[in-house]
Order: structure tokens, then C-alpha cells, then sequence
């Protein structure tokens, strides 16, 4: 992927191309991809879905144990992986969080302060930021690399390029799930998040009929920002927002090129043919 590529114009030869061939989604009201791509079309939101996204690749007293950004995070990769077709257990992944679990974050710091002694082993076990990785390549039995990472605001971005670099050296088909819960305590003060958001792809490196073609690669942020689609304007104020410009046109096809953004100063600029 060239660094050196410019955002304004045409699309450069090294740009990275993968095919969409699955996707999952979960917000509160949209809990799946359906129902979020109808939202974004014009519908309105389900008032009596799910106020928590129920994984089902794990085992019922887990699903009532782990917490709110696994649960999401293992829901969307699973809908993902069941859209595409895809065993996941073939397949490496990507999980990318700006935040992880901020919950436990702040549990963690107020027990380590008030009393040492007192903490959970097992909410400290979902304390890290790999946590919904782990649990998905236990529940799955996956055997394949599984990254997880962390860049803030260029958290999704930078798993789509891991998952796009996986894809050029030669996998067949990567998973990329992103996703952050709300804010809490001191940390949720200084970098806040509302609400809880995941989505998924599955990415293959061969062109599929029906699945939309994504091209990308590194340039320069937009001179201005674009409008909102509808899933950024109802979850904006999510750590993981950055990454729903892509899932509005994925939705609406309406928008063939868009920016997220990439870290130092830079945007991951995305075209998508929907041919």
C-alpha cells in the first residue's frame, strides 16, 4: 500500500482490493445487518430488539459472564461468518477496539485503589484488550492468526489494513470485527464513548458475484468532512463511529469513495464497487 497516494486523485494502481463477501452488525435497536442496512435506507430502529447482543458460540453461563464488548464483538464476527459462508474456524481475524472495556478498566482501578484484595479473577481475565479475540478462537476452535488491536479513533482502519495485508500475503479470507461500549469513570471522561456498536466483515481475497469490491489504500485526509449516512448520525458518539461511513454505503450504495481515518494525519481511503 503506498503512502505516497493522493487522496484527490484517480484510484493508484497499488491499491489493495478484497471482496465483501459478509457482513454483521449490532447496535442497540439494529441488532442485525438486515435491520441496520434498513435503518440507514430510511426504516427506524426496532424498539423491542435485544438490549444485549447474545453470542451463541458460547456456552450460557459464559454468554451471562462476559461482558458487553465481547458479547457484541463475537455477535457481529459470527453474523459476518454466517453471511459470507465461511467456517470460521478457517479463517484468521482482526479485533478492533478503540477503547476495549472501559467498564472493567474502571472497576479494575477502583478496586486496585480502594482494596487490592478484592479484585474478580474472572473480570480481570476480560479486562484486556484481547479478551473478545480470545473468546472467539476458544468458541470457534480457530487455528488461525487472530490479531487484536488498538489506535483509537484509526482502530478500524488499522485492522482493515492488518486484514488487507493478510489478504495480499495470501489468506483466502480474513475476518475483521470493530467495536467499543460506553465510556466509564475517569477514562470514560477523557475519552468519552456512548452506547454500544460492533460490525464484521468478512473479507476474501478473490472477487465473489454479488459481493461489493472494496479498494484501498493511504493518502491525505478529505479537504472537508462528508455528510453523515444515518448509522454515523444515530451512533456518533461511539469510540468505534469512525468506522460507519463504510457500513452507510455499504447499505445505501450510494457512496462510492470515502475517508476513515488512518493515525498521523493520514486517511484510508476506500472505493467501492457495488457491481
Amino acid at each position: 500500500m503506498s503512502a505516497a497516494a493522493h487522496s484527490a486523485g484517480a484510484r493508484p494502481a497499488t491499491a489493495l482490493a478484497a471482496a465483501i463477501e459478509g457482513v454483521g452488525y449490532w447496535s442497540r435497536g439494529l441488532p442485525d445487518w438486515n435491520a441496520a442496512r434498513a435503518y440507514a435506507l430510511g426504516g427506524e430502529a426496532a424498539p423491542d430488539a435485544p438490549a444485549r447482543p447474545s453470542p451463541q458460540l458460547l456456552p450460557a453461563n459464559e454468554r451471562r459472564r462476559a461482558p458487553e464488548t465481547v458479547a457484541v464483538a463475537l455477535d457481529v464476527a459470527a453474523a459476518a461468518c454466517a453471511a459470507a459462508g465461511r467456517d470460521p474456524a478457517a479463517l484468521s481475524s482482526v479485533f478492533a477496539s478503540s477503547h476495549g472495556d472501559m467498564a472493567i478498566t474502571d472497576y479494575m482501578c477502583a478496586t486496585l485503589a480502594a482494596d487490592p484484595r478484592a479484585i474478580s479473577p474472572t473480570r480481570f481475565h476480560n479486562s484486556v484488550h484481547n479478551a473478545a479475540a480470545g473468546y472467539w478462537t476458544i468458541g470457534v476452535g480457530a487455528m488461525r492468526p487472530a490479531t487484536a488491536l488498538s489506535a483509537l479513533e484509526a482502530s478500524f482502519a488499522q485492522g482493515l489494513i492488518d486484514a488487507l495485508a493478510q489478504l495480499a500475503a495470501g489468506e483466502a479470507a480474513v475476518l475483521l470485527a470493530g467495536y467499543d461500549g460506553a465510556g466509564y469513570g475517569p477514562l470514560g471522561a477523557a475519552v468519552p464513548s456512548e452506547g454500544l456498536l460492533g460490525a464484521a466483515l468478512v473479507l476474501g481475497r478473490a472477487p465473489r458475484a454479488g459481493a461489493p469490491r472494496l479498494h484501498a489504500w493511504l493518502g491525505d485526509p478529505p479537504a472537508a468532512p462528508a455528510a453523515p449516512g444515518r448509522l454515523l448520525q444515530r451512533d456518533a458518539g461511539n469510540a468505534s463511529a469512525p468506522m460507519l461511513p463504510l457500513f452507510d454505503a455499504l447499505a445505501t450504495g450510494a457512496v462510492p469513495r470515502i475517508a476513515l481515518p488512518a493515525g498521523s494525519g493520514r486517511s484510508l481511503w476506500l472505493e467501492l464497487d457495488h457491481d
